[in-house]
């Protein structure tokens, strides 16, 4: 049997490298050599034990860039040597959400590398039906049409005009994203983060303002940025329960809210503030086939570049040694690739 390197988290706080069978395609899978990973949030909250929807032992990683290395019985339309993005969402298509074409939000979801092993490793056998060719964008890039995918998912939710006022709360990667999408959708967009840097890297790679929220005159500033009143859409990308209870105070009557973050907890606002604006809240969860094909076309276009949130370059072969320190640990990260 052909063997394979694989990093694996046998519980919190435990990574390591195994040697593992290099799978074989099922029917109608494809064999995939891993090119690039990201590393999500998802995975740096699954090593401190703090993601939901969780059980171990994984091999994290669902942001992946590949090439087609083998392919299962039935397989047609794929051939050997193309290099492919996997779109990690394993629906049921059975279930109520999944046959009214809300497969992001299936009942019954597997998400590759949550809840079934994904990137960490060297090869990967994932359904045809979740793979999308990236030809002609380079891998780096291509490991986050994920993270973008998700943005851009946010950003269908919020249906977001030409012009409008729109406020993005968290300048992490997923906010980054929102920004950078809602600018090439045209609207009127704003950022709002704590952190200093990530308010100079907003200004620097997305050429948008970016203000700081625990000033005391954040109000005042946004009025002043949206000609007097505040946003028609506010996105948050926080994960953040003081921040996400505060998005009913950001927008303006007849304004809406979008959580594109995520948290283990209750959310708490004003019923009020809530009602008498006619607030419209939603959640964003995952991303369809649509949001990955619009973030390709706007990479190919040059309006979605990698630089826009990555920050950090690691090579799979030492990642083990250095994950605790130079990811978890590292407070200038905003998003990373691994290179294999």
């Amino acid at each position: 049997m052909v063997m394979m390197k694989s990093l694996v988290c046998l519980e919190p706080e435990n990574m390591l490298f195994q040697q593992r069978n290099k799978p074989i395609p099922a029917d109608n899978e494809v064999l995939i050599k891993i090119k690039t990973v990201g590393i999500c949030g998802t995975d740096i909250h699954a090593w401190a034990g703090k993601q939901p929807f969780f059980s171990y032992p994984r091999v994290l990683g669902h942001e992946i860039c590949g090439e087609v290395v083998g392919l299962g019985n039935n397989i047609h339309d794929i051939r050997i040597g193309k290099q492919v993005v996997v779109i990690p969402y394993v629906a049921c298509k059975k279930c109520p959400a999944c046959l009214s074409g809300r497969t992001n939000c299936c009942e019954n979801i597997s998400v590759i590398g949550v809840h079934q092993d994904g990137g960490f490793s060297e090869y990967l056998s994932v359904p045809v039906t979740n793979i999308l060719l990236a030809e002609g964008i380079d891998p780096e890039s291509a490991a986050l049409i994920e993270p973008f995918a998700i943005s851009a998912h946010a950003v269908c939710r919020a249906e977001i005009k030409p012009e409008e006022p729109v406020l993005v709360v968290g300048a992490g990667p997923i906010g980054l994203g929102v920004a950078a999408i809602a600018k090439a959708d045209g609207a009127h967009v704003l950022v709002a983060d704590t952190s200093a840097e990530r308010r100079t890297h907003v200004q620097r790679y997305l050429q948008l303002e970016a203000l700081d929220p625990a000033q005391a005159d954040f109000d005042a500033q946004l009025r002043e940025k949206f000609s007097g009143s505040l946003a028609q859409k506010v996105i948050d990308a926080t994960g953040n329960p003081l921040a996400m209870n505060n998005t009913v105070n950001l927008i303006r009557h007849g304004g809406s809210i979008i959580f594109v973050g995520l948290f283990k907890g209750e959310l708490q606002f004003s019923d009020p503030e809530f009602h008498k604006k006619e607030t419209t809240i939603m959640g964003s969860r995952n991303a369809t086939l649509d949001d990955f094909a619009k973030v390709g076309r706007l990479m190919v276009e040059g309006k979605l570049r990698a630089e826009m949130m990555l920050t950090h370059r690691y090579r799979f072969d030492v990642l083990a040694d250095v994950y605790e320190k130079d990811v978890i640990n590292n407070r200038d990260l905003i998003k990373g690739v691994i290179h294999f």
